[in-house]
């Protein structure tokens, strides 16, 4: 038994999305504010009865507040007409998760009363929990009678002030204002949690990422509160962490239920709770506690006597005072010792290092907050997963506890568990979580006991860690009118489908290159190492971009010849992207040759042939327009744009004419011959300050350009170019930067489309916020 999918709709960002789960390890990726949270949040409130009471009105997706709200609007209007009262129509905006779980037909006994019919022979069940009135028509009482109570008191209010002749005042509005606000205060009263079964049949597959829920039926027949109790335990590990203070983690009892108290980050608070829960000798002491239970007797006896010593002149003392009387009991001073003390202070869990001075070795033990966070954070998550399976397997004295059959399916959620782990110390900790989790003689590959983990996080180090089909890309979607901004969720395991070769490509390339991509609001692919240095160099000293500094972009080295083999990864994200690569015109010989109109050239560069803007031919290449040069997504509402090299007018040796460029480094040449001429240099910088002092027009320049590139040196010359004492003399190509101001009228765009604050630039060049 393991689940498959989740379907999450109506809860915060989540107007709709499906969540595939994998086998063992499924990790939430997206930028911020893309409902990663959420997710983990509807999983903990909807599957934890203990933590259904945190709902409230704010969990309901925003789009639905107006529709509430006018709701109660008609209900007050048929009361006041006089006419019956419109039925409650809640279930459209009802938050709900939908849990399906893949169970096979020798499991049919753990699963009876979720069965949909008596044709289910293994396979898919369904359940919805759906937060819901407890009794709508209640509810619908309770509002008018209080929206009444409220009138009421205006009213008299209003007619109080006009009696006494006093000065008019700002009208006040007494709660509930509207239905909405008459849930907020009212909330757990109103709305709890039920389930219901799912046909299996009627599942249907999402549509651009969005979840196609099935409806229930006109009166479906609920099955209670908690239909997973003894099927599935659920821990968790929250973002909200820090060392020495009560953390936001919570235990849970033996069903997967929170026990409402808290922890501790620290090691010995945890060994001191799994001492009590799986090692205590007073609790159903078994053969092997036998020998520890007499050292502790006797331990007691000894210091019984010593303080019986020690105390008996103060005691004889008190009883010359008249008391204890002849009726009165006698003092006795007894200890009560218990082991788990030894681990009640700071030095209980201590580091041991080992000195040597050359002629012997000694060890040295600090204390637990001597250790780095990092290390201390990973120890102590480790040891909260192995207190989680083992509180799962009911190992040592948790057995004894209760007879209950463990659940068949363990669910570990973790928050965001980069939060103080380093770099390096993140994917040690992804490859060994779920290892941790299995780590048992009854798990291993136990097909009757299974372990799925859903890690959310932001670390591009996780991300890389894991396997592609593992991961699930949380894409914001930009609101539709009057709309507020959701969310989906792409499972990128099927986003190359059969294309092997290019799967691993981009696998590996993504680890190798530590990309951002996962995480970024837009991408920008460059060419080459020349671009990747001087691109970014470009916009830090352009006010014009500097509303790309507000925005979180992931610059991405890639050449023409591989970049479209991101085509399908980009397009299955939604992400913005500016390719910014080079023209590569060849000849009919299939050689690299000097651009040219009219020559009968064509590019080299797959971007442009295959992708953006899918075009061969030069000539027609340096014809398009701005707008034809990027291609628009509109049912996913994001575009792709190309900047190469087109056509400049240069003024050079008295003479203007039109320049056309192959590469960064000839347009670079071609648009700042004055910085090349004045200043010197070595490499390629002094070989193009020769070819321009030597050539007598455009054709030979761009001729002994394209011989000198031939000699390498690209990145040196654009370190070279970071060296400039003033970087505004350098003046950035055309096509770079009509391509970076078409990036920030994007995300500009994008920003107003998703409800976020856009930086604009004013006329003093200084920034402000609409």
């Amino acid at each position: 038994m393991h689940i498959e999918l989740l379907e999450i709709a109506n809860f915060r960002k989540l107007k709709s999305v499906r969540i595939g789960v994998a086998d063992e390890t499924t990790v939430f990726v997206g930028a911020n504010n893309s409902g990663k949270t959420s997710a983990m949040i509807a999983l903990r409130y909807f599957l934890v009865e203990r933590e259904r009471s945190q709902f409230s009105l704010n969990d309901f997706t925003l789009s639905h507040w107006p529709a509430i709200d006018q709701m109660g609007c008609s209900w007050e209007s048929a009361k006041k007409d006089n006419t019956p009262l419109p039925e409650p129509v809640w279930e459209p905006m009802l938050p709900f998760l939908d849990v399906w779980l893949h169970v096979d037909k020798r499991e049919a006994h753990l699963v009876q009363k979720l069965i949909p019919s008596l044709d289910w022979d293994g396979g898919r069940l369904g359940v919805r929990l759906r937060l819901e009135p407890k009794d709508a028509l209640q509810l619908q009482k309770e509002y008018l009678a209080a929206r009444d109570d409220a009138r009421r008191i205006e009213a008299a209010e209003e007619s109080t002030g006009d009696e006494e002749g006093s000065d008019k005042q700002a009208a006040i509005v007494l709660w509930p204002r509207s239905l909405t606000d008459f849930m907020q205060r009212r909330f757990s009263s109103l709305f709890a949690v039920q389930s219901y079964i799912l046909d299996p049949e009627r599942l249907e597959e999402p549509e651009h990422g969005i979840a196609k829920t099935q409806a229930l039926p006109d009166d479906p027949v609920p099955i209670g509160s908690e239909p997973f109790k003894g099927l599935i335990r659920i821990d968790e590990i929250s973002a909200q962490r820090g060392f020495g203070q009560v953390d936001g983690l919570r235990d849970f009892d033996d069903d997967g239920a929170l026990s409402g108290s808290t922890a501790t980050r620290r090691m010995s608070d945890q060994l001191r709770r799994y001492w009590s829960k799986h090692l205590d000798p007073f609790e159903n002491p078994d053969p092997q506690d036998i020998e520890a239970l007499r050292a502790i007797d006797k331990a007691q006896q000894a210091f019984d006597a010593r303080l019986k010593d020690g105390f008996s002149p103060a005691i004889q003392e008190v009883e010359g005072m008249g008391y204890p009387g002849v009726t009165d009991p006698k003092l006795k001073i007894s200890t009560r010792l218990k082991p788990v003390d030894g681990l009640n202070h700071d030095a209980a869990v201590q580091y041991v290092i080992t000195a040597n001075d050359g002629e012997s070795s000694i060890e040295l033990n600090l204390p637990e907050d001597s250790n780095g966070l990092g290390y201390q954070n990973l120890i102590s998550m480790i040891f909260r997963l192995m207190s989680f399976r083992d509180a799962w397997m009911r190992v040592g004295k948790a057995a004894a506890a209760t007879d209950a059959l463990i659940p068949p399916l363990h669910l570990v959620l973790i928050e965001e568990p980069e939060a103080h782990l380093h770099t390096q110390v993140q994917q040690v900790f992804i490859r060994q979580a779920y290892k941790v989790l299995r780590k048992h003689d009854d798990l291993g590959n136990s097909e009757s006991l299974k372990t799925q983990l859903v890690v959310s996080t932001h670390s591009s180090h996780i991300a890389h860690e894991c396997d592609f089909d593992h991961l699930r890309y949380f894409r914001r979607l930009p609101s539709d009118g009057n709309v507020v901004p959701t969310s989906c969720v792409v499972n990128l395991g099927s986003v190359f489908g059969s294309r092997i070769t290019t799967k691993r490509f981009v696998t590996r390339y993504l680890k190798v290159t530590h990309c951002d991509l996962f995480f970024a609001d837009a991408a920008v692919f460059v060419e080459g190492p020349a671009e990747r240095i001087l691109v970014p160099f470009f916009v830090r000293n352009d006010p014009d971009l500097a509303a790309l500094h507000e925005c979180y972009i992931t610059w991405l080295e890639i050449g023409g010849s591989h970049a479209h083999r991101l085509r399908r990864l980009v397009e299955h994200l939604g992400l913005t992207t500016l390719i910014i690569t080079d023209l590569d015109a060849k000849g009919a010989n299939g050689k690299k040759a000097v651009p040219q109109k009219g020559a009968g050239l064509t590019t080299r560069n797959q971007i442009l042939r295959s992708w953006c803007p899918a075009v061969r031919d030069l000539d027609t290449l340096l014809s398009l327009s701005a707008d034809a040069k990027s291609k628009r997504y509109e049912d996913q509402r994001f575009s792709v744009r190309a900047a190469y090299q087109c056509p400049v007018e240069i003024e050079f040796k008295g003479s203007k004419a039109e320049a056309l460029c192959n590469t960064l480094e000839d347009a670079l040449v071609m648009e700042n011959q004055a910085l090349f001429t004045a200043h010197t240099g070595t490499g390629l910088w002094a070989k193009f300050k020769a070819v321009i002092e030597q050539s007598d027009n455009l054709g030979e320049l761009s001729e002994a350009i394209l011989k000198a590139l031939d000699s390498g040196g690209k990145a040196e010359f654009a370190l070279n170019l970071l060296e400039l004492e003033n970087p505004m003399e350098l003046t950035p190509p055309f096509y770079i930067r009509d391509g970076l101001s078409w990036l920030v009228e994007q995300l500009r765009e994008k920003q107003k489309d998703l409800g976020i604050a856009v930086p604009v630039a004013t006329e003093n060049s200084g920034m402000q916020q609409t």
